[in-house]
């Protein structure tokens, strides 16, 4: 099956396009920066676009299989410490889902022989901030700055459906990987013995696998019976506290250093809603759809990736 991927030269990218070439799919990743495609297996192809228009690679929708969109500025930026949301990054981070999702609409809309399915990106974020209860596909969506990105690009690709094509959204949660995302920045305080509690300790963190993501996205690709919101989570959420503990059980370092959430708020500005705050969301359809996660469990999950650094 032909296979493309926007979004293809990030963490979830490239596994995903691993994944799919050591099947012997063919794999085709846009990418504005061909610089980035180190680590993407041989025979995974790399063809440039400008993440605006179908122009120079739309031809390639006609006839795929799947096309999967991943693209998207990072919520927190490149490299550390995180950038803070100014207003330009809130314009970028937004624009740069929009865009993407309309170039795809474009590619699709001139396609005689329509791609049987569109993953499309999203978080779970949508949902906005909640307390400790438990949120399913069907919750209605928030209002703060994540959720109303999370509902733009989540409609950017919404025409497609009326074109024929199976539409599935993946609202993911916090992707855990030794290699990048927010992983190894949430476990610097462990390995340095000074780990604990951010703010409250109390909110809720939607964890999952990285193997556990690459997992749910090809599920769906494959189940033609899956359409519509996901929420790709594990089913055992956890407050900060907790996770925090299971962080300092893995590496076998304390986890009762608190850090103040003020601390956090004068040095990331809005940015730091991200480890503050959060949403207990569950996998409720995708287990439902059969799915069965290879990592439900934290200690297990983190265990695995500091061992095998996944």
């Amino acid at each position: 099956m032909r296979v493309i991927i926007t979004g293809g030269t990030g963490l979830i990218g490239k596994a995903l396009a691993n994944s799919l070439a050591h099947d012997h799919h063919d794999v085709i990743v846009l990418s504005r920066n061909k610089n980035k495609t180190s680590g993407l297996a041989g025979g995974v192809q790399v063809v440039e676009w400008d993440a605006r228009t179908a122009q120079g690679w739309g031809a390639l929708a006609d006839g795929a299989g799947a096309i999967i969109n991943l693209a998207g500025e990072s919520i927190a930026g490149e490299g550390f410490p995180p950038s803070r949301w100014t207003p330009e990054r809130k314009r970028r981070i937004r624009d740069s889902r929009v865009n993407a999702g309309k170039a795809i609409t474009e590619a699709i809309k001139a396609a005689n022989n329509k791609p049987s399915v569109l993953i499309q990106s999203s978080a779970v974020g949508y949902y906005g901030t909640h307390g400790d209860q438990d949120i399913t596909e069907d919750a209605p969506a928030g209002s703060d700055f994540l959720s109303d990105v999370s509902k733009e690009w989540e409609a950017a690709t919404a025409e497609v459906e009326k074109m024929g094509v199976r539409r599935v959204i993946v609202r993911t949660g916090i992707v855990l990987s030794s290699k990048g995302g927010v992983l190894p920045l949430m476990s610097l305080p462990f390995r340095l013995f000074a780990g604990g509690p951010i703010g409250s300790g109390k909110q809720q963190i939607p964890w999952i696998h990285i193997d556990d993501q690459i997992g749910a996205i090809r599920f769906l690709m494959e189940n033609a019976a899956a359409r519509g919101a996901y929420n790709l989570s594990a089913p055992n959420p956890l407050s900060n506290a907790e996770f925090g503990k299971a962080i300092g059980r893995a590496l076998g370092r304390p986890s009762f250093f608190p850090t103040p959430g003020i601390a956090f708020k004068l040095a990331f500005g809005e940015l730091a809603m991200l480890l503050l705050e959060g949403q207990r969301a569950v996998p409720k359809r995708l287990q439902e759809a059969g799915y069965t996660f290879q990592y439900a469990d934290a200690d297990a999950a983190l265990k695995d990736l500091f061992t095998n650094g996944k």
